[in-house]
């Protein structure tokens, strides 16, 4: 079975509503991981002293055929298109251990 990696970096407060938008579209589950990062663009100050925003990095482990509709879910519900609220990207998983669970309900479902 083909798997994606569907890498996304989003500020905090997009997190959940990231995660739901692509559950919803077929997204077995995410691992969500704390970041920090730098952009094109200067961060914010407040007397000197830098004012980090939260950002995490949630990563999807996808069956092929999901992940351009996962990709467009999180795309619609991040406002991707405005500069500044995230990045995504994807990465062929060559080899995976660990994904039993994800096989066995794909084949379940008859996928």
């Amino acid at each position: 079975m083909d798997f994606q990696i569907l890498i996304v970096t989003v500020k905090s407060d997009l997190t959940e509503k990231i995660v739901k938008a692509a559950k919803q579209a077929g997204a077995p589950g995410s691992t969500v991981m704390p970041a920090h990062g730098t952009g094109i663009y200067e961060a914010k100050t407040f007397f000197g002293l830098d004012l980090d925003i939260a950002s995490d990095v949630i990563m999807f482990i996808l069956k092929e055929k999901l992940v351009d509709g996962v990709l467009q879910a999180i795309n619609t519900a991040g406002n991707f298109d405005k500069p500044g609220t995230g990045v995504a990207f994807v990465i062929p998983a060559i080899k995976t251990l660990g994904l039993q669970s994800q096989v066995m309900h794909y084949k379940k479902d008859g996928q």
